[in-house]
């Protein structure tokens, strides 16, 4: 049986994938497959994932996803050559499109993706890039794979970098900022529990409070602003601290290693 699609990895971000698949309604089970080498892992995931095809080997597929760690890449590509798959979307970091071409060979339709970890949650944030042999058949095909998990942007692949060091480690710059609430509510007086709850309760109505408003984030910002009230004063102790221009140099710092990575660096 040829299954819709198969997604090379069973970790995290894999399962994670097929689960959205499956809630939203993109496949039924019997049209998914799993394909991991680690049998403890095969056998977490078929009970995780009723119906799901879990394997270690490549099923004939209509196209695949590859979601595997950057050093297993060359062999998850081998492998969806040998078998014949001629449509790969490929979520793995730092792998450019040039070498997925190259292990996957010229006739494949290669989409690479950025996407990060609120996908676990169907909340996430990917961005897309087409190979040399994709259409926007495929690029449409990629988006409706990775919109089951989250909001998607097509861009060049030199963009991707940029996509890594916003949306990808932005992750990390938001966990921080949720450490560093829940700890000023601490030094303020409240008890921990109480100040976490608060803390991202406030980050998570806040973002989606930003996400369904017509106004930016700067008219919001503005509109909490009152003249000489407590929120004044503590933008103003952000600004001197420079917490927005450091904000700034991490996207930076973030994109330009990705870069690095991207060309070979270590």
């Amino acid at each position: 049986m040829t299954v819709r699609l198969a997604v090379m990895g069973g970790g995290r971000m894999g399962e994670a994938l097929v689960g959205g698949l499956l809630a939203a309604g993109w496949a039924p089970p019997e049209q998914l497959a799993v394909v991991e080498v680690v049998e403890a892992r095969r056998v977490v995931l078929a009970a995780a994932l009723p119906g799901v095809d879990v394997r270690a080997d490549v099923p004939p597929c209509e196209g695949a996803v590859v979601a595997v760690k950057p050093g297993d890449v060359a062999a998850a590509c081998g492998a969806l050559a040998e078998a014949g798959v001629r449509r790969v979307l490929s979520i793995a970091a730092g792998v450019p499109l040039a070498k997925l071409e190259g292990w996957l060979g010229e006739e494949a339709a290669v989409v690479r993706a950025m996407p990060n970890t609120p996908a676990l949650v169907r909340c996430g944030a990917a961005a897309i890039a087409a190979g040399h042999a994709a259409g926007e058949e495929d690029l449409a095909w990629a988006e409706s794979v990775l919109g089951a998990v989250g909001i998607v942007a097509r861009v060049g692949e030199p963009l991707l970098d940029a996509v890594t060091g916003l949306s990808g480690s932005g992750p990390a710059y938001v966990f921080l900022v949720a450490e560093a609430l829940i700890e000023a509510g601490v030094l303020v007086g409240l008890p921990r529990p109480v100040s976490e709850a608060l803390a991202v309760q406030t980050l998570l109505g806040s973002a989606q409070l930003l996400a369904s408003s017509p106004e930016g984030a700067a008219a919001l910002r503005a509109a909490v602003t009152s003249p000489g009230g407590t929120t004044a004063a503590g933008l103003r102790a952000l600004e001197e601290r420079g917490v927005r221009a450091a904000i700034l140099d991490a996207v930076v710092a973030a994109t330009e290693r990705s870069r690095q990575l991207g060309a070979g660096g270590g």
